[in-house]
C-alpha cells in the first residue's frame, strides 16, 4: 500500500517504530550525552588503525586520544616515528621503506627502479621486524612509456620476488596499494585488482600481498565485497575512505562501511583495517571515532 505522498505502509511503520524507540532510548539517557566527547566502542572482530597523514596532532597526543578510542594501531609511518607509537602502548600496522616525494610513482614496474626499491627494502625490513612492524609499504609505481600492462607485471614479479625470501626471513609481509588512477593518481599503473591479483600468482609468497584500499577500488570497480571476497587471499591489509571526495565513511557518502567491514570480519581476516579520510567536519577525533564505530562489527 502506498499512500499520496508515495509512503509504503511497511516503511511508515518501520519509521514510527524507529522514532518510538528513539523516544525510549532518550528518555532513559542522561542529560547532556548528546553533547559527551566520543566514547570508546567495543574491540569487535576486527583490529583498526588511523593513518598518520590524516591528523595534524602530533604524534604522542594522536596515539593517546587513538589509544583512548579503542584504536590498536597508527599507520603508514615512518622509521623514525616507530618507537614513539610502540611506546605509547599501540602497534605501527604498516611502515614506510624512505622518504621520496615520488614515493607512488617510482615502483616495481619499471625495471629501472629496482635496484634503489630493492636496497630501501633491503635496510627497513630487518629494521621492521625489530620494531615488530610486520606490514611494509610498496607500490606498482606509475606507467612508463614503452612498457605495456603485461610487461609491467613481469617486471613487478621479477622485483618484487627478489626480496619475497628476506621478507619472510624476518617475518614482514610488503604489502603493495591499489590505488585509483581516474581521479587522484593518474596514470598508476596498479589501478585495477586484475593487475594485483596476477602479480601477486606471479610472485605466490605470502610474505607480498596486496593493499586493498577499498576508497581507490570503489572508484575504480566497485562492487568492493565480491571483490574482496573472491580475491581475499591476496589481500594482506586494508585502507577507507569516503566516496566521493575521500571524507568521512558516514552516511554522507555512497559505501555501506559497516557491511564492507562485516563481510571482511566474516572471511576471518586477522590483519588490519586502517582508515585513511580526511575528516571535512569540525571535529576530527568525532569522525576517527565514528570511523570506529562503524567498522566494528
Amino acid at each position: 500500500m502506498t499512500n499520496s505522498r508515495g509512503i509504503t505502509r511497511r516503511a511508515m511503520l518501520g519509521q514510527l517504530a524507529a522514532a518510538a524507540a528513539f523516544g525510549a532510548t532518550a528518555a532513559l539517557a542522561p542529560a547532556g550525552t548528546a553533547s559527551a566527547a566520543p566514547q570508546k566502542a567495543g574491540p569487535g572482530r576486527l583490529k583498526q588503525s588511523l593513518s598518520r597523514w590524516t591528523s595534524k596532532a602530533p604524534l604522542p597526543e594522536l596515539c593517546k586520544r587513538l589509544k583512548s578510542l579503542g584504536f590498536a594501531g597508527v599507520d603508514l609511518l615512518y622509521a623514525d616515528e616507530w618507537a614513539m607509537v610502540n611506546d605509547s602502548g599501540l602497534k605501527v600496522t604498516m611502515g614506510y621503506p624512505a622518504k621520496r616525494d615520488n614515493f607512488i610513482a617510482m615502483g616495481f614496474n619499471d625495471p629501472a627502479n629496482h635496484a634503489t626499491l630493492l636496497k630501501e627494502l633491503e635496510t627497513t625490513i630487518p629494521l621492521a621486524q625489530k620494531a615488530g612492524v610486520t606490514n611494509v609499504i610498496t607500490m606498482f609505481g606509475n606507467r612508463v612509456p614503452g612498457i605495456d600492462e603485461n610487461q609491467a607485471r613481469d617486471n613487478c614479479i621479477a622485483g618484487l620476488s627478489k626480496i619475497a625470501p628476506l621478507a619472510a626471513e624476518h617475518g614482514v609481509t610488503l604489502c603493495v596499494e591499489l590505488l585509483n588512477s581516474k581521479v587522484d593518481h593518474h596514470g598508476y599503473q596498479g589501478d585495477s585488482t586484475r593487475f594485483g591479483v596476477a602479480v601477486m600468482k606471479g610472485i605466490g609468497s605470502p610474505n607480498v600481498k596486496l593493499l586493498y584500499d577499498i576508497y581507490h577500488m570503489q572508484i575504480m570497480e566497485g562492487d568492493v565485497i565480491r571483490t574482496i571476497r573472491d580475491n581475499f587471499q591476496w589481500i594482506g591489509h586494508f585502507h577507507t575512505g569516503g566516496v566521493p571526495g575521500r571524507h568521512e565513511i558516514d552516511g554522507t557518502q555512497e559505501l555501506n562501511y559497516h557491511a564492507v567491514a562485516k563481510a571482511i570480519a566474516d572471511l576471518g581476516y586477522q590483519g588490519y583495517i586502517a582508515h585513511e579520510f580526511m575528516p571535512a567536519g569540525p571535529d576530527p577525533f568525532a569522525a576517527f571515532a565514528d570511523a570506529y564505530k562503524i567498522c566494528t562489527v
